[in-house]
């Protein structure tokens, strides 16, 4: 067993997963590690769903992290991660994790291919075909590797159909502790191809259903896997447009053809549930952990009050990304204050997250149909029927009437690359990585916090106060995360590697994709 099995065989001692058919509420499973044999695929995937989403959005790395870069959030109380100083821990858990959900995912796989489990993986009504299983936990594979690989850059990866000797994670025979780092322009080019082979094969068995109840995100539906598959190949062709033009157009127009999401019913998304320990991750830090320092930052605020950026009306999604405050405003939180200032709004001041955002069974967006309608609008160099689709789906996933949704959309100004990136910045509220990932992409929207701008002017009876947003680190918002701190010294020399081909590893080198 390798060092990142050994990771994920400790954890899923005390890890949650299960669902019942009938009240869709998580409960708590223990899953013996020592005992793989006795643990069904249904089981497994069910785990491997939770991980992957606790992970993306965990406290750390989103909280702390990925929403504040994405300017989504702001600190009143603490204010040194949205002045880019990140702790190394950032790094340890979502790397970790990352790795042990990708074990679950490549155990299902193995179950599925050894000739002495495969009939038993595949044996009942519940579980599917060797082959279906194969391709969902390929999708769900390719979705994590991309998130980590947006993170840190070039990565251990492992690939189902691709033997390249630099893929080396997740192996098991021999004992690997020292897997190889893959770059990332090997990472997406095969991940594609991945997602690629995965949706031929859900598209073939499209009215099938597999895992059934025990799969969260989409209760088994062939179909919606298949285009969730085709959707993220169109996220992946568009971060590669200008490093792999050809690939990337090869890639968006086989999926594209072959079918993707074409309205919220097909949103990618995993439901919390409101029994404990299975709450979602906000809901524990917030109302748990009764922390109250995750305030909504006056840059969202203030662009969805139409007091900054290209739109100047007020957008029907701010009472629900965020709650008035004490006087019944909606007031945002200066971002990046430094620390002299941090305390000085209480939170019955400023405007925290909305509570359908903080609520205990909150569905977490893996991808959904709005960022798809964006994306096709670019490819089609900004159409502006796709980019109204985009809009209305995002209002209408939040809840919001489609007359109401229908009528904003209509009176927007027309497509243009500001408008479209500044829309898909409102859409991709909550998910932190992906707007974040967006934001280095394309340097849109243009009107976040840089360094030296006055992002608050207090005026008190005596005197006035301009406070200037200066970052800890780096001149502005980070490129990547640090690697592990783990990956120094038990891995040093792929480590080394690493950075001698990619940069040093500090959060101002840019990964491929964004250099």
């Amino acid at each position: 067993m390798n060092f990142y099995n050994k990771i994920s065989a400790i954890a899923l001692l005390s890890l949650t997963a299960f669902i019942s058919c009938k009240d869709e509420n998580l409960a708590e499973i223990n899953i013996d590690p020592n005992r793989p044999g006795n643990v069904t695929t249904p089981t497994l995937i069910l785990s491997a769903e939770k991980q992957v989403m606790d992970n993306v959005r965990n406290l750390d790395f989103s909280l702390n992290g990925t929403m504040l870069f994405a300017q989504y959030y702001s600190q009143n109380i603490y204010t040194d991660q949205s002045r880019y100083d990140l702790p190394k821990s950032t790094s340890d858990r979502y790397w970790a994790d990352g790795f042990k959900a990708l074990n679950n995912l490549n155990e299902i796989i193995k179950l599925n291919t050894n000739p002495a489990t495969k009939a038993i993986a595949a044996a009942g009504t519940v579980a599917g075909t060797n082959a279906n299983q194969i391709a969902i936990c390929r999708v769900l594979k390719a979705f994590t590797f991309h998130s980590l690989s947006d993170a840190f850059g070039d990565i251990p990866y492992q690939s189902f159909g691709n033997a390249d000797p630099s893929f080396e994670a997740l192996q098991q025979n021999p004992d690997n502790y020292t897997p190889k780092y893959a770059t990332q322009e090997k990472i997406y080019t095969d991940l594609l191809n991945e997602l690629k082979q995965a949706a031929d094969t859900l598209w073939k068995y499209s009215t099938a259903n597999t895992f059934g109840a025990s799969d969260i995100i989409y209760k088994g539906k062939n179909e919606n896997w298949a285009r969730f598959a085709n959707s993220l190949r169109l996220r992946l062709a568009t971060r590669i447009r200008t490093k792999l033009p050809t690939l990337s157009q090869q890639h968006f127009a086989e999926a594209l053809a072959q079918g993707v999401f074409t309205s919220n019913i097909h949103t990618a998304a995993f439901k919390y549930s409101t029994s404990a320990p299975n709450e979602a991750p906000l809901y524990k830090a917030t109302i748990t952990a009764n922390r109250q320092d995750f305030a909504v930052s006056h840059i969202l605020i203030n662009s969805l009050k139409g007091e900054l950026g290209p739109f100047n009306t007020l957008d029907p999604r701010l009472p629900i990304y965020a709650r008035p405050n004490k006087n019944n405003e909606y007031v945002g939180q200066p971002y990046g204050l430094p620390l002299e200032a941090a305390g000085i709004n209480k939170p019955a001041d400023i405007s925290l997250p909305g509570t359908l955002v903080n609520a205990a069974d909150f569905s977490e967006v893996l991808q959904e149909y709005a960022e798809v309608a964006f994306l096709i609008s670019e490819y089609q160099n900004w159409s502006d029927s796709e980019y109204k689709k985009g809009v209305v789906a995002s209002l209408t996933r939040w809840g919001i009437a489609e007359p109401t949704a229908q009528t904003y959309a209509n009176n927007l100004p027309a497509a243009t690359k500001e408008r479209v990136l500044t829309q898909k910045y409102f859409a991709l509220y909550t998910q932190g990585l992906e707007s974040w990932s967006e934001i280095r992409r394309t340097g849109f929207p243009n009107f976040l916090v840089k360094p030296n701008d006055v992002v608050w002017t207090r005026v008190t009876p005596t005197e006035t106060f301009n406070y200037v947003f200066k970052p800890v680190f780096g001149n502005g918002i980070p490129k990547r995360i640090y690697y592990p701190i783990k990956e120094q010294s038990v891995n040093k020399n792929n480590y080394q590697q690493a950075l001698a081909a990619q940069g040093d590893d500090v959060i101002t080198t840019p990964i491929w994709w964004n250099k």
